[in-house]
């Protein structure tokens, strides 16, 4: 080894040893006399002393600069008290140098590790290998590492084998675009980077691996945002001969050992569930962020018999009228920061938004004049408002009302500060519809993914009324992200196949894109279930970060390039040829 020992783990009981460190040069103080150099590795910061005494090595000690790498032999010594640095581990000690060999020299980096007013993402990206020196970058990373062993660990410890599955298959396209990887030997046929193991982990149960797990590499090509990456990591997990409760339970065990490894601290077990029907009610979210109140409450029979034509027409129509209570804001938002919202809510397709300030027991609105004071009593109970209180109404189609209030109330609640970052707030989200409607086509989507069993009662409902069918399905959610989704998976192939059909999948077409799961169903299927935790979306949450391409050693940009090397890029024509491959690209 180089090395003796790294940066961050000497302290005063090392004092009189002779160490070698190695590392970047971090910060660089000449006194013209003694040169001082704190030198980094992953592991810490340690103050290196350079003696003019030893002329040689001082003048070369005087050429360093940031980023350069260093390897240093010295003797460890305590730091006199006055100038002991409480801050950082190895503030107690020195290494007086007596021997220096430099490694290597740095370019002037375009931005230093240690900076606090950091540069643009895609500069940061483009240079990732500097950017990786960073310390949050670094804690980052370590902290994924840990999440990722005590998965291992706790799974491990439940009997559950870490089974690999492939990562290039056919091609089933569902929900997400696949990336497609041509064959040379296939003229014309193309694999399919996996969206999911999905398929192959139902077989596994089939064929009686009846507990799986596995940190899945999947890849879907869709539009990015800032919590969603073209390749993301999930932990993956099956179980066979189980109910619903069986993996809620499971997945509580897991929520409870990495909270304990990672923050030390203890989570109640078990998570709340709550079910779709509920969220929706409540947050007008199914990935709801329960840090905070600000919880949506229907003004509907109220609202039908008021003056305000608005609310009384949404009702008459079949819609809703739902508001939400922001507690002692109304000095707090001006008409203007309130016209502002309102362009703000139009955005999810609401055409406005009412207001009302609370004050000595009424509502003070430019409305409040269509409400007699028994309407606005009404209104101030259904809400618990409070003098001071601000409440905010859309009236519109369920769906829009949903979509409008959950993102006003996630917006209001950071500007208000009403959540701490730090806070994990974790539950089950339940009984999700088996399917939604897609208007362009005239035809059901499945909701989650067309694998999922009806709840047993509502089966009956599969030929009359699909739009009320739930499925056993079922999403963890925390802070606002989803953050992992599962179901109970159909292990009988006539149940599969009438999903199937609904879904205007046809027999043939069946056979055709899952004839070899339906094949292995026919062959003494056992009930299954599953869930699919993002690995990268945990790490983000536990570190209270906004922006998964922290917690990501090498990701790709919003527009799904990767900064670093250039990709996507052409490739040779010869390359092309091998593959069967002509682009017509303009020149």
């Amino acid at each position: 080894m180089l090395r003796t020992h790294t940066c961050g783990e000497l302290r005063l009981g090392s004092v009189g040893q002779t160490v070698t460190l190695c590392g970047w040069v971090n910060t660089y103080r000449d006194f013209g006399g003694l040169v001082f150099i704190d030198l980094r590795d992953r592991y810490g910061l340690i103050q290196v002393v350079f003696n003019p005494s030893k002329a040689e090595m001082h003048e070369v000690a005087r050429t360093l600069r940031n980023e350069d790498v260093i390897r240093v032999t010295g003797q460890v010594v305590a730091r006199p008290a006055d100038m002991q640095n409480a801050k950082l581990a190895t503030g107690e000690i020195d290494v007086q140098a007596g021997e220096l060999e430099v490694l290597n020299k740095s370019k002037t980096p375009p931005f230093f590790p240690t900076q606090t007013d950091l540069p643009n993402e895609e500069l940061r990206l483009k240079y990732r290998f500097v950017d990786l020196r960073r310390p949050e970058v670094q804690q980052a990373l370590i902290l994924r590492h840990k999440m990722s062993k005590a998965t291992r660990d706790y799974f491990d410890e439940n009997n559950f084998l870490e089974i690999e599955t492939p990562m290039l298959g056919r091609s089933t396209p569902e929900g997400a675009r696949d990336y497609l990887v041509p064959s040379r030997v296939h003229e014309g046929c193309f694999y399919a980077l996996p969206q999911s193991p999905q398929i192959y982990k139902q077989i596994l149960m089939v064929a009686g691996y009846d507990r799986y797990f596995q940190l899945a590499k999947c890849f879907r090509d869709e539009d990015l945002r800032a919590d969603r990456q073209p390749e993301f990591t999930q932990i993956d997990v099956e179980m066979a001969f189980v109910q619903q409760e069986d993996i809620l339970s499971t997945i509580d065990g897991l929520m409870k050992r990495l909270v304990k490894d990672l923050r030390g601290a203890e989570l109640q077990t078990p998570l709340p569930r709550l079910t779709h029907r509920e969220v929706m009610e409540r947050f007008g979210s199914d990935k709801p962020d329960l840090r905070f109140d600000l919880e949506l409450k229907c003004l509907g029979d109220i609202a039908a018999a008021c003056d305000f034509g608005v609310f009384k027409s949404t009702i008459e129509s079949g819609g809703r009228v739902r508001g939400i209570r922001v507690p002692q804001a109304a000095e707090k938002y001006s008409r203007k920061v309130i016209d502002e919202l309102t362009e703000f809510v139009k955005q999810y397709g609401a055409k406005g938004l009412a207001f009302f300030r609370v004050k000595d027991g009424e509502l003070d609105s430019p409305i409040a004049k269509f409400f007699n004071a028994d309407h606005q009593k009404a209104i101030i109970t259904r809400m618990a408002a409070q003098p001071g209180d601000l409440i905010f109404c859309v009236a519109d189609t369920f769906k829009v009302s949903c979509a409008a209030l959950s993102a006003l109330r996630n917006r209001l609640a950071r500007e208000l500060n009403l959540f701490d970052p730090q806070e994990l707030k974790i539950a089950w989200v339940c009984d999700f519809p088996m399917f939604q409607w897609n208007d362009e086509e005239k035809r059901w989507d499945a909701e989650h993914h067309p694998f999922c069993q009806p709840v047993d009662e509502d089966i009956p409902l599969l030929d009359t009324d699909p739009g009320q069918v739930r499925a056993q399905s079922y999403d963890l959610v925390c802070n606002g992200y989803e953050a992992a989704s599962g179901s109970v998976r159909i292990h009988d192939s006539a149940v599969q196949q009438k999903i199937f059909n609904l879904l205007g999948i046809t027999n043939e077409e069946a056979e055709l894109r899952f004839g070899f799961l339906l094949e292995a169903l026919r062959y003494g299927a056992p009930p299954h279930a599953g869930v699919a935790l993002g690995l990268d979306r945990w790490v983000m949450m536990f570190l209270a970060s906004d922006n998964i391409r922290d917690v990501i050693a090498f990701p790709k940009t919003q527009k799904a390039s990767d900064m670093l090397t250039g990709a996507p890029a052409p490739v040779d024509l010869r390359q092309l040829r091998d593959l069967h491959i002509k682009v017509d690209v303009p020149k």
